[in-house]
């Protein structure tokens, strides 16, 4: 049988140190919906480290979903990957504990922030965390070069894609009724953050 997995060695990198966090944030059991599953690396190594939480990989690309399956192959607790559209109004998803979203933010259309952050609010139940992972652009922390440079690479590929600014996604999860509960400051010049609802 032909290995169908793809492999990112950024993913196989930032697994381990978004995992610490994970463990630290959330609680001992749930459910959580990955949004942009991506390679299934993150769905795979991430769960085992949760050993009370059942996950739902998920992935806008079909081409996507057989490296998912194949990575998370076996694992009694993630569930089937399965098609998401973060700008449709009918995720095949039930109310979750939790949702991860990783490095989707910025290799997306802008539309697609308010989306993620749309869905999270009929998904996410009442004292649940939405978690997003990848670089910001803050008004008051000087930009890495490397930041730069790779929000100069990804504007050049497609004008939709960029690195976006910590307040603009802000303001977009308080129209969602989420506010920024904990900034997490990660390798590589990243950040992991944690929004709830705003009157939790």
């Amino acid at each position: 049988m032909s290995d169908a997995r793809r492999h990112s060695p950024a993913a196989e990198r930032n697994g381990p140190p978004i995992l610490a966090e994970l463990q630290r944030l959330l609680p001992p059991t749930g459910v959580m919906l990955e949004i942009a599953s991506g390679t299934g690396q993150h769905a795979a190594f991430i769960s085992e480290g949760l050993p009370g939480w059942q996950w739902q990989p998920s992935d806008y690309e079909a081409a996507s979903l057989p490296s998912i399956a194949m990575w998370c192959e076996g694992l009694e607790r993630v569930r089937p990957p399965v098609m998401l559209d973060v700008l449709s109004t009918h995720w095949p998803a039930p109310q979750v504990d939790a949702i991860y979203c990783a490095n989707m933010i910025h290799i997306a259309p802008w539309a697609c922030t308010a989306g993620l952050m749309q869905g999270a609010a009929r998904h996410l139940a009442p004292q649940g965390l939405l978690l997003t992972y990848g670089p910001y652009l803050e008004d008051d922390v000087p930009t890495a070069p490397s930041n730069a440079a790779f929000d100069a690479d990804l504007r050049a590929r497609n004008a939709d894609w960029g690195i976006r600014r910590l307040a603009d996604v802000a303001a977009q999860a308080a129209a969602a009724g989420f506010t920024l509960r904990e900034r997490i400051a990660m390798p590589a010049n990243n950040l992991l953050l944690a929004w709830s609802r705003a009157s939790t």
